[in-house]
Order: structure tokens, then sequence, then C-alpha cells
């Protein structure tokens, strides 16, 4: 295989130095789609938030990563500018090349800083933690959406966040080509709007709020820390604890949306690029 034939994706973590599983998973993911392909891929993270890092438009594809506090503090920012230059470069270039877009994917941090920068949706703090595994519940459009349509209705996945999107505009989501794909789990005692946890802002570029890159082992380790066994266990109690450690080696859960999500992405971000690769 040529050094031209190689294919390059963009890792943007914005974990800023914070400990996590999230690099490790899009990691794995990355090197492990690569490998059962067969392709001369390579990734390169940058430090978006404690180096300022921002890769060019050379790359194939970009996955930009969940992180740590306020998605509404870093408005202004020297990292968050840089941040949104790349992205209204990447739009800007799908424009001029329909043929050879780039795709992106945004997750949790990434996708309510988006949703915040171009005013698609309200970003506020939640009345408390969402963490564990969750079900989420897909919209006509999401049933239908390449990456989630042979998951289940509802798909399960790992939430972790203090801050949500609601109020979505989809006047606006829709003027660009996107729609509104998944909303949180639907609480009927409980009087509060339910929180968007995905939308494809145009067919190229997708964000959600929960991690499809966490994995059933990774996820387990956090579960049995003692500070998220007491959080899950005062917040939901000890019956809803084990049931999460149990959907955790259920192969429909978690571990399909981990097995689907971001290969699947990876597999329509670069569909054009890999029938130019000799493999």
């Amino acid at each position: 295989m040529t050094q031209e034939s190689q294919i390059k994706i963009a890792v943007l973590d914005l974990y800023e130095g914070e400990p996590n599983e999230g690099m490790r998973g899009i990691k794995q993911l990355i090197s492990s789609f690569a490998s059962d392909c067969q392709l001369n891929m390579v990734y390169e993270i940058f430090d978006v938030r404690g180096k300022n890092e921002i890769p060019d438009l050379s790359f194939d594809a970009f996955i930009s990563s969940g992180g740590p506090g306020s998605p509404l503090d870093s408005a202004g920012s020297l990292w968050e500018e840089r941040y949104f230059n790349l992205v209204d470069s990447i739009k800007a270039h799908n424009r001029q090349h329909p043929d050879r877009k780039k795709h992106v994917l945004l997750i949790c941090h990434s996708f309510q800083i988006y949703c915040r920068y171009y005013g698609l949706g309200t970003v506020s703090k939640r009345k408390s933690t969402s963490f564990g595994v969750m079900p989420i519940h897909k919209t006509t459009e999401g049933l239908h959406d390449p990456l989630f349509r042979s998951l289940g209705d509802p798909m399960w996945a790992v939430d972790s966040r203090d801050y949500q999107i609601t109020q979505p505009d989809a006047e606006k989501i829709e003027a660009e080509g996107g729609a509104l794909l998944c909303i949180e789990k639907y609480r009927p005692h409980i009087d509060l709007e339910r929180a968007v946890m995905s939308i494809r802002f145009n067919d190229a570029i997708i964000g959600m709020q929960f991690h499809p890159e966490a994995d059933a082992a990774g996820m387990r380790m956090y579960l049995l820390r003692e500070d998220k066994k007491a959080h899950v266990i005062e917040k939901h109690g000890e019956k809803k604890y084990w049931e999460m450690l149990n959907h955790l080696t259920d192969p429909d859960k978690i571990m399909l949306t981990y097995a689907t999500v971001v290969p699947r992405f990876l597999m329509l971000a670069l569909r054009n690029r890999l029938s130019s690769v000799s493999l």
C-alpha cells in the first residue's frame, strides 16, 4: 500500500487532561475498524482545550470527544474560536466539494458547545447529574438514520452529563438539512422537558449527547468505583445500580451500540475515500 492511500482521522480531545474512558474507547474503535477492514489508517490526537491544538483539512474524518465542565463557560475562549473556525472550514469545504465531504462526529461536550454556538437549542445545567446505562428513544428520523437504524428502540447507551440540550430549533436544524434523531427516556411522573440526545446537523455532521464509544469493560470499571456506585444508588436506588451492571453484559444494549455507531460513522465518512483505496 502506498503512502498516498493512507486514511487520516483527527481526534479532537476536549478532556483538558482529565482522566477518562472516552479517549481510550475512541482510539480502540478506530484501531479495530482499521484492522477489521485491513486499512492503512492512522489517527492523530489534538489537545483542543489544553494546548489549543486544531487539525487542518487534510484529515478524512473528525471525531470530537466529550469533556468536563460547563459548555457555557468556554464561549469566547481562544480554543473555542479555533475549534469553530475549523468547523466552519469543514462546512465550507463540504459545500464546495459535495462529492468529497468530510464527516464529523460530535460526542457529549462537543455536541453541547456546537448546539450553543450555532443557536440550535437551549443549553442548561440539569437539576442532577445523569450517569449510567440509559434507554434512548428515537424519533421517526432516528429510526431511519444509518447510524441508528439497526439498533433497538429504545436503544441503550452510556449517559454521563451535568448539562442538557432542550428546546431544539427544529426550523433552523431542518433548514441545514438536519433532523432531531433521539430524545431521553420519557418520564411522565417528572414535569420536565425531555432532553435532546442526538441531532443530525446535515448529511456529514452528526452529534450525540450519549457516549457511543463507551464499552462494557470501561463502564463496568466506572460503576464499580465507590463514588460512582454511591452516586447511582443515591439517585436511582440499589436495584437500578445492579440493573445497570447487568445491562453491560446484554449483547443488545451498550455492547451493540459500541459495536455499531462509531464503526458505521467511519464507514459512511470514508465510503468515497475507500472506493479509491487499493486494499
